[in-house]
């Protein structure tokens, strides 16, 4: 009976079969980190995914709320729909609370410049030129508010006998972007120059007014205040 041939194996065959099991041992290793790092970051944006999904409903939440508040808060400061006679004092005080809490539920420039405006009409005046320069700090590019917040500055100036600060109000309205209010700020100036007597400047302001906004609902006493001139 022939015997069994017995194969050799060659150092280079059992070289090369060690190389690939190491290899196998390598890609398993390496698979299992794969799929360990895809879990943790799975498992990141899965939380990400949860905390913006609970930012957005609290935004979307408190924005709700603000804007009824807000709303509320602009019926009473105008006095619409409201229960029962206000005085003047009550009305503004409320206003003022309604629009406070609007604010802090979410920080909107609409709702604090009412918060000035309430404190301007409750003859809050130093309360109300703090909260205006917080506003203009914080909302400067604000164009459609910010001319407003300037006028309120000059009026709240004006009422506590401030000629020199409320003129420089009036300067910054009148150098603003725009041409809105911008006949304001020359008919208010020109009334406080006339109080302190400088009659020829505020002749100036105005003739600029009446040249410039001739649709102004300002120009009949700027042109009255011409004539007079005139004629003295």
């Amino acid at each position: 009976m022939p015997k069994a041939i017995k194969r050799k194996v060659s150092a280079k065959t059992q070289a090369t079969e060690a190389e690939v099991k190491d290899k196998l041992a390598s890609l398993k290793d390496t698979i299992s980190e794969r799929r360990k790092s895809v879990l943790r970051y799975g498992a990141l944006i899965i939380g990400v995914i949860i905390v913006v999904s609970g930012f957005l409903l609290y935004d979307y939440t408190s924005r709700k709320k603000a804007t009824m508040l807000e709303y509320e808060a602009y019926k009473i400061y105008h006095n619409i729909s409201t229960k029962g006679p206000l005085t003047k004092e009550d009305q503004y005080t409320r206003a003022l609370e309604a629009f406070r809490k609007s604010y802090d539920t979410r920080k909107s420039p609409t709702a604090l410049f009412y918060i000035t405006a309430c404190q301007y009409e409750l003859g809050k005046y130093d309360e109300a030129l703090k909260t205006l320069n917080e506003f203009i700090s914080k909302y400067s590019k604000e164009e459609k508010l910010i001319p407003l917040a300037y006028q309120k500055i000059a009026m709240t100036y004006v009422k506590k006998g401030n000629t020199k600060d409320a003129m420089e109000a009036l300067e910054k309205l009148y150098n603003l972007k725009g041409d809105i209010y911008k006949d304001f700020a020359l008919i208010e100036y020109a009334r406080l120059l006339e109080k302190e007597g400088k009659i020829e400047e505020a002749k100036k302001k105005y003739k600029e007014l009446s040249e410039r906004f001739p649709n102004s609902p300002f120009i009949d006493e700027a042109k009255t205040k011409l004539s007079e001139e005139k004629k003295g």
